[in-house]
């Protein structure tokens, strides 16, 4: 059985609970692509994923969705035949979009029980936050990965709490200047480690995404 593990430690009502769930995810680049294999092999079923973007060479050093084989090719569409691979009954949906002003008003958010935030966009990343806050969903982000060697140093905290983030820093800041202030309180993965230039490392981009699956999974099986 193939989630029998899985079972075994969270128990079947928990785990049915976890397979009814509905998750969109935005960003299945380095953050979010460990984000969405984790949340398939743990048991989510019912996954959407959005990324505009195509597979690059730079991304082979980072990135669960690239391969040789694959550059150039849209790499929602790719992590979604990754995920079915996986599991080939999952409900995995990809839209090979950009969420920003223009196209937010084509995603009805209202559907959904989590929305995850994996985009390193500020603007959209901006407006994402303030659409997502106003819905029932659980909302989690995930704060800049680049510019750090250490996974040990990842944490978990409210947004308004994220210290030492610059990524964060600058999102509150863009916030109190146009508005889109976020509609609730939600949860981030962050890092206040600085280190080195603008390069990222799949340990730490990893275990960025590989947080977020563990925050949507525990508060789905809480409930």
């Amino acid at each position: 059985m193939v989630f029998e593990r899985t079972i075994q430690l969270i128990g079947q009502e928990a785990f049915e609970r976890l397979q009814q769930k509905r998750v969109i995810l935005f960003g299945v680049g380095g953050v979010g692509g460990w984000c969405a294999e984790a949340l398939v092999r743990t048991g989510i079923r019912h996954l959407t994923i959005v990324d505009f973007d195509a597979v690059d060479e730079t991304n082979l050093n980072r990135q669960v969705v690239a391969t040789a084989q694959n550059i150039g090719q849209p790499k929602v569409m790719e992590m979604r035949q990754r995920l079915l691979s996986i599991i080939p009954d999952a409900d995995i949906v990809a839209i090979n979009r950009q969420y920003n002003m223009e196209t937010a008003a084509q995603f009805d958010l209202s559907q959904y029980d989590y929305i995850i935030d994996a985009i390193d966009m500020t603007d959209c990343k901006m407006l994402l936050l303030h659409e997502a806050t106003k819905t029932r969903a659980t909302v989690f982000s995930s704060m800049g990965a680049g510019r750090k060697l250490d996974p040990q140093q990842i944490r978990v905290a409210e947004f308004w709490k994220v210290n030492g983030c610059p990524l964060a820093r600058a999102l509150r800041t863009k916030m109190k200047k146009s508005g889109l202030m976020p509609q609730k309180k939600f949860r981030c993965v962050y890092s206040p480690e600085l280190s080195g230039d603008q390069g990222t490392l799949a340990p730490v981009v990893g275990t960025f995404g590989m947080t977020l699956a563990s925050l949507v999974i525990q508060d789905a099986i809480s409930r």
